[in-house]
């Protein structure tokens, strides 16, 4: 699928899915205002042929008090890959998502978690992980969610966001594709 006038952006993200199949996993945040085509890019990414399992969530305004709200939205399909994690990552990410009474976790054994989540589902396709509207995304998942993006090295694991510029930034280590809006076509 051609996007007009996105050829720059769209070679971005062929590259990002280049490097993942290649064994190199890797995060992106596409940065605009609201109505660039953030959200089209991100369709591009989650629909192309080579992008293997893909997994979506969009920040909601109404939810986003709601800790973890997102992060449940996220890992509920990759689920029946829960049984690999070690007794202390299942415990802490299904407590935290809300499947299971107990204590609280850390943040830390929840990062942890997630990302023993993401790399055990990617273990036979990659596994792209597609969050829209970061801006209303809850604070505790998107803090989980940069703390993961950080840490991918060989999980065969990409993250990809999309945060309005308007908004603070997600994570400053990751990298950034800002994006302008194209001129009109003559």
């Amino acid at each position: 699928m051609a996007l007009q006038g996105r050829a720059r952006e769209q070679a971005v993200l062929d590259r990002l899915l280049s490097e993942l199949h290649a064994g190199r996993s890797r995060a992106l945040v596409l940065r605009g205002e609201a109505g660039v085509g953030k959200t089209a890019l991100l369709a591009y990414l989650a629909t192309h042929p080579a992008s293997g399992h893909v997994v979506r969530t969009v920040g909601v305004e109404t939810e986003s008090e709601i800790a973890y709200s997102n992060l449940h939205h996220l890992c509920a399909p990759l689920m029946d890959h829960l049984r690999h994690l070690l007794p202390a990552k299942q415990q802490a990410l299904t407590t935290a998502l809300g499947l299971t009474g107990g204590d609280s976790p850390g943040h830390l054994q929840i990062g942890l978690a997630v990302l023993d989540l993401f790399a055990e589902a990617a273990a036979g396709a990659p596994l792209i992980c597609v969050v829209d509207d970061v801006q209303w995304v809850d604070r505790m998942s998107a803090a989980i969610l940069a703390f993961v993006a950080r840490r991918l090295d060989a999980e065969d694991v990409a993250l990809a966001f999309a945060l309005n510029t308007t908004a603070s930034a997600l994570a400053p280590h990751l990298s950034l594709l800002h994006l302008l809006r194209c001129p009109p076509s003559t």
